[in-house]
């Protein structure tokens, strides 16, 4: 999607992507990512997701990605947090606490340098968030900068000429492909989208562990 799309959804508030509250999924299998104490996670395109502020009260670091600083700006605001911030370059701004690190830009911006070491990934919806033509730069870009790390994982299997996205359809033959050559995909649970993808198809949500392969 054009970085416009991002902007206007954020300026407009039509963010129905933004859950209420943590992502039950997240809740019931952040414990396959097997996270050291203190953990550093990594969420890409994470708008203000309450997701960060679970894994915060879970005693985890976070570093998140995401394009629009206006969500930004409100994912502290909420927290009660006042960041320090620090413009990087003509493509990239950090904002960040102690616990918390978001850089605010295009994803694909970002090297390895500045993310830093992460242990795992979350990833609720920014691989879904993207079109068939950039998911695989996207997925190889991430499995960049974070050398691999292992990955919680979020689909959605839908029949995609039913709904336009976003958020997509990103089915298993898709996955392994993305993935498959640096991962070990697992599926630990499929369950039926409550009301159906935005209240208009059946669709299911799938959540994958993606290992790194030895």
């Amino acid at each position: 999607m054009e970085h416009s799309f991002w902007h206007d959804r954020w300026a407009t508030n039509q963010i129905g992507f933004h859950q209420p509250a943590a992502n039950p999924l997240l809740v019931t299998h952040c414990a396959a990512l097997a996270l050291p104490s203190a953990g550093r996670v990594l969420l890409p395109l994470c708008g203000k997701t309450l997701d960060i502020a679970w894994l915060l009260a879970a005693g985890y670091r976070v570093v998140g990605v995401e394009l629009s600083e206006l969500a930004v700006q409100q994912l502290f605001a909420e927290l009660g947090a006042t960041p320090r911030i620090q413009v990087l370059n003509d493509a990239l701004q950090r904002y960040e606490t102690d616990y918390l690190t978001v850089f605010v830009g295009d994803i694909f911006a970002l090297n390895r340098e500045q993310l830093g070491s992460v242990d795992a990934i979350y990833d609720r919806a920014a691989l879904v968030a993207l079109p068939a033509t950039l998911r695989p730069r996207y997925a190889s870009h991430l499995t960049a900068i974070s050398a691999g790390a292992r990955q919680l994982l979020i689909s959605f299997d839908y029949e995609q000429s039913q709904l336009p996205g976003p958020p997509f359809a990103v089915l298993t033959e898709e996955l392994s492909e993305l993935y498959g050559q640096h991962y070990e995909l697992q599926a630990l649970a499929r369950q039926p989208l409550a009301g159906g993808l935005k209240g208009q198809c059946p669709a299911d949500e799938v959540v994958w562990l993606l290992q790194p392969r030895a």
